[in-house]
């Protein structure tokens, strides 16, 4: 496992990510908290000066397992626990939700949940399972981010796509009434199901987008342009990633229905973007790659932008 992924567990099948502890059954919150390794509580303790003088308006968050330092944070920073995250996550979708994958980066620095939509949708005939993201950090770097994350059942890419009629992404701030806006944030719910709505319109229109095999290469290589002042590094990697991109356009089985359009690209893209092995591999790679579930890909962001205006 990756030196940034501190701990982690997944169900059954290695999710998209590649990250985690293999378990049998998707446990609810109270046994997800303990497979994902967050069974701790974060503490804050006052801020000195070498010289043992307490630097008022701050504190440190600190493990309570370890007392490991998570971060610095200002007076105003409300703290807001494992538990409770998994609480809200809990009473936002309802009694039986499971989890599919939980954990921790960066030492406990950030945590995350990501539970499985009891909803079942079926667009352009594919199976869309939509999953809920929680991103919550424990060293003052963010709030508390709540995505969806639509994940195309038969390959599992993510079809996280930037669309400009829905929100994908919730967030709230670390201070004094955090909780309760978290325990307000029912209206999350709405907010997931609107953008699965306006998902299915969308992937409807990429649908009805026409492309050329010409202009699917004219996109490609905008993505791995192949030139005369690159060395032959550069051009050996950007072929080879390049022959990839075209594979999983015209080669791969699961779009072997689908015509050639928009929709067949930006799948091609997000299963390049979800899947592929990049030239250099670095070690906090697959975290990275998890982290954008909350963020966007900007491949995928880019790939739809490109067909979008093409139409």
């Amino acid at each position: 496992m990756s030196a940034n992924v501190e701990t982690m567990f997944y169900v059954r099948e290695k999710p998209w990510h590649g990250l985690g502890t293999r378990v049998e059954e998707a446990p609810a919150s109270i046994d997800a908290l303990i497979w994902a390794g967050l069974d701790w509580q974060v503490m804050q303790q006052d801020v000195y000066t070498e010289d043992g003088t307490r630097i008022p308006g701050y504190k440190v968050n600190t493990r309570s397992m370890d007392n490991a330092a998570l971060g610095i944070v200002s007076d105003r920073y409300k703290v807001v626990q494992n538990e409770d995250a998994f609480q809200f996550t809990d009473d936002l979708l309802g009694a039986g939700v499971t989890y599919e994958t939980a954990g921790s980066l960066q030492g406990g620095r950030k945590v995350w949940m990501l539970a499985r939509m009891p909803h079942r949708y079926i667009i352009a005939g594919d199976e869309i399972a939509p999953y809920l993201v929680v991103m919550n950090s424990h060293d003052g770097s963010s709030g508390i981010k709540i995505a969806m994350t639509p994940v195309r059942v038969v390959c599992q890419n993510t079809l996280n796509l930037a669309l400009g009629s829905a929100k994908r992404v919730w967030t709230a701030k670390h201070t004094e009434n955090v909780m309760s806006r978290v325990y307000e944030a029912r209206e999350t719910l709405e907010l997931a199901e609107t953008y699965m709505s306006e998902l299915g319109k969308g992937i409807d229109a990429l649908s009805k987008i026409r492309l050329t095999d010409k202009k699917v290469m004219e996109f490609m290589q905008e993505f791995f342009p192949v030139t005369e002042d690159m060395n032959d590094v550069q051009k050996k990697n950007n072929l080879r990633l390049l022959d990839d991109l075209k594979r999983r356009y015209w080669d791969a089985p699961d779009l072997a229905q689908v015509g050639r359009n928009g929709y067949r690209f930006i799948n091609a893209a997000s299963d390049f973007a979800t899947h592929a092995d990049p030239i250099r591999k670095t070690k906090n790679y697959n975290e990275n790659l998890f982290l954008r579930t909350v963020e966007g890909n900007p491949m995928i962001d880019k790939a739809y932008k490109m067909v979008l205006a093409a139409a």
